[in-house]
């Protein structure tokens, strides 16, 4: 908790509970949660917080640029704590987000780069398919 709360210092925000279990559930998550799984989460153990403080959270996280937002095509947008440029692949069965981690994609960017002259500011790569799981349950 307390290196949670030094990032959330660091990046000049109030240290608040809220802030700091919203951030921990993703901060130590690989799922890619929405706003409302977030909020299910933290029924428990934060009864009176309410999906609006959720969602400003994640919103206020978001400009801080310590979480980055993506839709997966589920009209709902999903969470992801490691805001380092990476892609993702995200299951058109049961809309899974799962980060991909292979070194065959790092010199994508300077590929493009190279090819085009094009100066990239940033990159978002989501593969689309069917996970194991969900092609196994077939």
């Amino acid at each position: 908790m307390q290196h949670i709360a030094e990032l959330l210092k660091a990046h000049k925000l109030k240290v608040t509970p809220q802030r700091i279990a919203i951030f921990k559930i993703l901060y130590d998550s690989k799922e890619h949660p929405s706003a409302e799984h977030i909020y299910k989460c933290l029924q428990e153990t934060h009864p009176t917080m309410s999906l609006a403080t959720v969602y400003k959270t994640l919103d206020t996280l978001k400009k801080a640029e310590l979480v980055q937002e993506f839709n997966v095509g589920e009209d709902s947008f999903r969470y992801d704590a490691n805001v380092k440029a990476h892609p993702h692949m995200i299951c058109l069965e049961c809309h899974k987000v799962f980060d991909l981690d292979t070194m065959k994609l790092e010199n994508l960017k300077k590929y493009v780069e190279e090819d085009t002259d094009f100066e990239i500011m940033y990159e978002k790569i989501f593969f689309y398919g069917v996970c194991a799981n969900c092609k196994n349950n077939k």
